[in-house]
């Protein structure tokens, strides 16, 4: 019951959005390493202005599919992860408003609901969430004819620690902590990030880093994710601001200057003022950075 209350509660939000097209579970049957939901742990949906919903408590992960007109259609797919300092997820500006861009543009979009770290229903709370977006990129890839995607032009994207989580997908692929008994190929072609927490050792977020790793320093160096760059990581898009105060742009240089060093395709827009959380606009600057993510799109033929 609890199960489908959380699915009901999805499809009530997403309906908000007229590009909404289907709410998707993202796991058939039980979560592998969950644990019983406790039952005064109930999902918490508030609407902030201008911001659309913010939600904590998440047992229920699920994805939020937005499908291009048949007409726009380009076979090009992206897993969105709001953020939210891995204590809450920012579905509105941070979800649901990026995958109608998406959608407009012809690429299918789909939002993670993601479960947030919580000793109370997992038995690892550190990798909850990178299981989920795993998992996520194993249903997107897998069901890719099913949607008219292309199975090579498949990203992910992220916000501030949504940021974090995707770019823990581009760099921790390989390392599979979900069922895979099909051997999916996890590993995303290309990836999205705005200002996200990257390292959890230098100029760390400090919620993030308490939120997912506590004081575990292996942990610490395992998500530091500039650390885990190598030749087979994915070409990356990054926008930061030079103002942001809740997580630093030496995150987004710290990655970049990774990915020069193993000669990896990325693209860094800083931008003079903007702070953090901006979303879809930066209303510091009369400049469009989803028109510079299309054009780096164009150029490496993922559009």
């Amino acid at each position: 019951m609890k199960y489908l209350s959380g699915l009901l509660m999805t499809f009530v939000l997403s309906a908000n959005s007229l590009m909404a097209q289907k709410v998707l579970p993202l796991y058939t049957g039980s979560i592998p390493r969950a644990k019983s939901t406790p039952a005064d742990y109930q999902e918490n949906t508030i609407m902030r202005e201008g911001r659309g919903a913010s939600i904590t408590k998440v047992s229920v992960p699920t994805l939020t599919l937005y499908q291009p007109a048949k007409d726009k259609v380009n076979g090009t797919a992206v897993i969105i992860c709001p953020g939210g300092g891995y204590a809450a997820l920012a579905m509105g500006h941070e979800g649901y408003d990026v995958a109608e861009r998406f959608a407009s543009i012809g690429v299918t979009a789909f939002v993670l609901k993601y479960r947030l770290p919580s000793d109370a229903i997992m038995e690892d709370r550190a990798l909850g969430p990178l299981q989920d977006v795993q998992q996520a990129m194993y249903v997107v890839r897998k069901d890719a004819k099913k949607w008219g995607i292309d199975s090579s032009k498949i990203g992910v994207m992220g916000f501030s620690a949504g940021g974090h989580l995707a770019s823990s997908l581009t760099v921790h692929y390989s390392d599979v902590k979900i069922e895979n008994e099909d051997r999916v190929d996890l590993r995303p072609d290309f990836s999205i990030l705005l200002y996200p927490v990257i390292s959890f050792t230098e100029s760390a977020h400090a919620g993030s880093v308490r939120n997912l790793a506590g004081d575990n320093e292996i942990l610490m160096d395992y998500f530091s994710n500039d650390r885990h760059v190598n030749q087979e990581t994915p070409p990356v898009f990054m926008v930061h601001a030079k103002d942001d105060r809740s997580v630093p742009v030496q995150n987004s240089i710290l990655f970049n200057e990774a990915l020069v060093k193993a000669k990896v395709k990325s693209e860094l827009h800083i931008y003079e003022a903007g702070g953090h959380g901006f979303g879809m606009k930066n209303t510091t600057t009369t400049d469009d950075w989803f028109k510079r993510l299309e054009d780096w799109m164009k150029g490496n033929k993922f559009l």
